[in-house]
């Protein structure tokens, strides 16, 4: 959404992802459009189900899409793949660490090895390239040595991306990369992260259901619906003021410090089977504002300010409902 006169570094155009199941066919994404620039970090928020994992393998170039365009620095996935070092600049962390790195390998090999193969460094090289990648991430000299089962979560994640970031990444793509640690552990690597982006000026894509640290790491947020964006906004305007009313509950629901009582508002319902999509607006169901238009005729994303993308026939009406 923000505007640079050079190419993006990720551009996703009408994204659409189905999956064939013995129940029917699930759309996971439905038309998913956004880019990201040069150094910027992208939230991408949502409950479970709405698409943010598959989004993100999408991205990483791990799944194929069902129609729809997906560019990396102007050039189609198609031929970037085909080139294996070329679809390297493009890296993920997960969310359990220990289930995506190999068990069996130490550290050294685990970090190093890609590097090496794809002759970013020689193999006489790998020892002293690996011991300076985990210095960045924040683990001591002895890790080289360890298996993954000799860390803690938060030191495997500190592992996971030490890999990602061997092969000098243009784009990380971090997949609810806090989710599974400590809140004291998902301070210091989310500030790990912040860190990285700041001295490499790295793209990135930050996938979280956690309100909080999307606000504190992104530059701009796009919140997703069952497979569709309904809002896609710089960070700081999204947080004060939501348009889409999924938005709104969303961040009315987080927790906050205060003296004074408030009362909390959940979301009505729950959320839809992806096998049986509600017609038009997917929220509607859900939605205090809905009209009959909502359930009939699918709304577009449309620009609201030049800061705000926004999914709603009723955006106008009710930014000055809630407002």
């Amino acid at each position: 959404m923000s505007e640079s006169t050079s190419k993006p570094v990720l551009s996703i155009q009408d994204l659409v992802v189905e999956f064939k199941t013995e129940a029917g066919l699930i759309r996971a994404l439905d038309g998913v459009s956004f880019e990201v620039q040069e150094g910027e970090a992208l939230g991408i928020v949502g409950e479970s189900g709405c698409g943010k994992s598959t989004l993100a393998r999408m991205a990483a170039g791990i799944l194929p899409e069902s129609s729809g365009q997906r560019f990396f620095r102007g050039e189609d996935y198609g031929s970037l793949l085909s080139r294996p070092f070329d679809a390297l600049r493009i890296q993920m962390v997960f969310q359990d660490p220990l289930s995506s790195i190999n068990p069996r390998l130490r550290v050294v090999d685990i970090v190093g090895e890609a590097p090496v193969v794809h002759g970013l460094i020689s193999r006489s090289e790998k020892r002293e390239y690996v011991q300076s990648i985990l210095e960045e991430v924040g683990l001591p000299p002895d890790a080289l040595d360890r298996y993954p089962h000799q860390f803690s979560g938060g030191q495997r994640q500190r592992v996971g991306i030490a890999r990602a970031l061997a092969v000098q990444p243009d784009l990380l793509i971090c997949d609810e990369a806090v989710a599974a640690l400590d809140v004291s552990v998902q301070a210091q690597i989310v500030n790990l992260l912040m860190d990285i982006r700041a001295k490499q000026n790295l793209s990135m894509i930050f996938i979280s259901h956690d309100l909080s640290v999307v606000r504190h790491l992104c530059d701009e947020v796009a919140v997703m619906y069952l497979g569709r964006v309904v809002e896609h906004a710089e960070t700081a305007a999204l947080f004060k003021e939501p348009m889409h009313p999924y938005t709104h509950t969303l961040l009315e629901g987080m927790p906050r410090i205060s003296l004074h009582p408030r009362e909390f508002m959940p979301i009505r319902g729950e959320i839809p089977s992806p096998l049986n999509p509600p017609g038009g607006c997917h929220f509607h169901p859900r939605c205090a504002f809905a009209t009959d238009e909502c359930g009939t005729l699918k709304p577009e994303l449309r620009e609201m300010d030049p800061v705000r993308l926004v999914r709603c026939h009723n955006a106008e009406s009710i930014r000055s409902t809630v407002a």
